[in-house]
């Protein structure tokens, strides 16, 4: 995912396919932080990102790439199951997510281009439980952003996807995060599940407020996660009000979870907004 697309992105326990399957309603204000690490592989280690106790962390981890593809096997970018079980063992209160697809692979787009329905299911079932299992995992990530599949298509493989993994006892959540893009959207809006909107720099409080609530209620059912980009590349950024629009939005108790994109870019300032985010969560509702 290029860093200049900022996100707020639905994050759902319960996805996707059948209709029998329920939505998770949203609820008040909660204390969950997202965040994705080895978005840019600049080398940055689960132990550089600081960690709230009293907050429920997610790190996503990038990228594993379309399992029908011929790039060859896809892997959780230069981990090993022993980084993943140590701070998972160091903080209760962290989970790890793989995300997959991704942008990208090498020079070219990395597409969603399934043989069949069936057999790309299959396929990923297998490999998506082999990595998870290894490498002590949690949950996965949605992050498609090409298509050579229709919309339809698209919902099936990821419905029927997501719920094999958790009937098997694979997962417990699931995500996905797509940005503001009409292919993209038409996609992702298949699933009924999880929603994204991306808005320009320079976004005021007022905006971002009213971008929340629109999206909130186009997506009725879900949760809308507040975001910002650490680069400061996109949208409303820390340094102009983030955490105002937040702390306006927790007040409202429509504050369900923040999320960041990325550790890559925060570790330059230390984290710092990553503290405050974790901080602002932690405060009793």
């Amino acid at each position: 995912m290029e860093s200049s697309k900022l996100l707020i992105a639905l994050f759902v326990f319960q996805v996707f396919f059948p209709c029998h399957m329920s939505i998770q309603a949203a609820a008040e204000n909660s204390d969950l932080f997202r965040e994705y690490i080895r978005a840019e592989f600049n080398n940055v280690k689960f132990t550089d990102v600081p960690i709230d106790s009293n907050v429920e962390f997610h790190f996503i981890l990038s990228f594993a790439i379309d399992y029908d593809s011929t790039s060859g096997s896809p892997s959780p970018t230069n981990r090993n199951p022993s980084q993943v079980s140590s701070i998972k063992s160091t903080h209760s209160n962290v989970k790890v997510a793989l995300s997959i697809g991704g942008d990208s692979v090498g020079d070219s787009y990395a597409y969603f281009d399934p043989s069949s329905v069936d057999s790309w299911v299959s396929n990923t079932v297998s490999s998506l439980t082999n990595i998870i299992q290894e490498y002590h995992m949690d949950g996965i990530d949605i992050d498609y952003e090409h298509f050579n599949a229709d919309p339809d298509t698209f919902a099936e493989c990821i419905g029927k996807l997501v719920k094999t993994l958790k009937d098997n006892g694979v997962i417990s959540f699931a995500s996905i995060a797509p940005f503001d893009d009409d292919d993209v959207q038409s996609h992702y809006k298949a699933l009924w599940q999880s929603y994204v909107y991306a808005y320009d720099q320079g976004t005021t409080v007022s905006q971002f407020i009213s971008y929340f609530n629109t999206q909130s209620s186009n997506y009725n059912g879900g949760k809308v996660l507040a975001s910002f980009i650490s680069d400061g590349s996109g949208g409303l950024t820390p340094e102009n009000s983030f955490f105002t629009a937040c702390s306006r939005l927790k007040s409202e108790n429509k504050l369900h979870e923040i999320f960041v994109w990325s550790a890559d870019d925060s570790k330059r300032n230390g984290f710092r907004y990553e503290k405050q985010s974790q901080a602002l969560l932690a405060i009793s509702h």
